[in-house]
């Protein structure tokens, strides 16, 4: 079965990632493995023989940070499958070669490594961007759980990843999933395709409603267990996913819109989530393995 990976850094933010990925990975029964990058110099045998003392006091914090983060996974699941392991990389790489052969890749949101010196934050940014696999960004973890799962909805494509992950994760967790669909234009919806300069803002949320419910169906006959509600609104993508998050678990969004009926790069709104979310943001890679750039 393919692991979980985690990022970890010592950070209170990547402990909480931590935590996360290890109540995924018991929810999955998948194993975990959690990576702390380090500088590869320090597994350099030519190293200046007056840093060698600097290189075991780095190699034993790592080795801590490393023996924290097993040890906090395992608190939240005592019979988790969990390894931890040193990677001589930037931390972002390290997370990316890995996620080949992983299903989510688990960061915290920012955090300064105190081995491998990266914020975190930029890390995050990079997963994201470069990972073949879903990347999940813990942001905030509310003490109480809202039983709702977010996913954005950008477009009517049936094979879409994202609405595939959000189903699972609903379906997994036996919460509601709720599909936004946020339009800030009304799109070809007039005579001959074009867009209308005149509209009635009731008739284009009635169409968007429709085309939503449809994009759904498929996803709802596959998981007929998941109770399913719809929201199509008016406004900015990341200023309104940002409220839904407010009120949700998880948020799941695409790396790359597909225009359809809202003509919206979803690459900038997973990115203006990621420092605006309130809740853990997972970002799911387009069919075609792209992701925003």
């Amino acid at each position: 079965m393919h692991p979980i990976i985690v990022g970890a850094d010592g950070s209170r933010h990547s402990l909480r990632a931590v935590d996360w990925a290890a109540g995924e990975a018991a929810l999955r029964r998948s194993p975990l493995r959690i990576v702390h990058a380090v500088a590869p110099w320090l597994y350099d045998r030519n190293v200046d023989p007056r840093l060698v003392a600097v290189r075991e006091w780095l190699l034993a914090g790592g080795q801590e940070v490393v023996g924290a983060a097993v040890e906090a996974a395992r608190a939240r699941a005592p019979d988790l499958d969990v390894e931890g392991e040193m990677v001589p990389a930037g931390a972002s790489r390290a997370l990316v070669e890995r996620a080949r052969d992983a299903s989510l890749v688990v960061v915290g949101s920012r955090g300064v490594g105190s081995v491998a010196g990266l914020l975190l934050g930029s890390t995050a940014l990079q997963v994201v961007t470069h990972t073949p696999v879903p990347t999940v960004v813990v942001r905030h973890v509310e003490p109480v759980e809202r039983r709702e799962i977010a996913v954005g909805v950008d477009g009517p494509p049936l094979t879409d990843p994202a609405l595939a992950f959000a189903f699972e994760e609903a379906g997994l967790r036996g919460t509601r999933l709720r599909a936004v669909h946020v339009w800030s234009d009304p799109g070809a919806v007039g005579l001959g395709g074009m867009t209308p300069l005149v509209y009635d803002a009731d008739v284009i949320v009635a169409e968007h409603t429709r085309r939503l419910n449809d994009a759904l169906t498929v996803w709802r006959e596959k998981f007929p267990d998941v109770e399913v509600v719809t929201e199509v609104v008016y406004g900015r993508p990341v200023r309104i996913l940002s409220g839904v998050s407010a009120r949700c678990d998880l948020l799941v969004v695409g790396t790359r819109g597909r225009g359809g009926f809202t003509g919206l790069i979803l690459g900038s709104v997973s990115h203006g989530l990621l420092h605006h979310a309130h809740c853990p943001l997972a970002v799911v890679p387009s069919a075609g393995g792209e992701s925003a750039r």
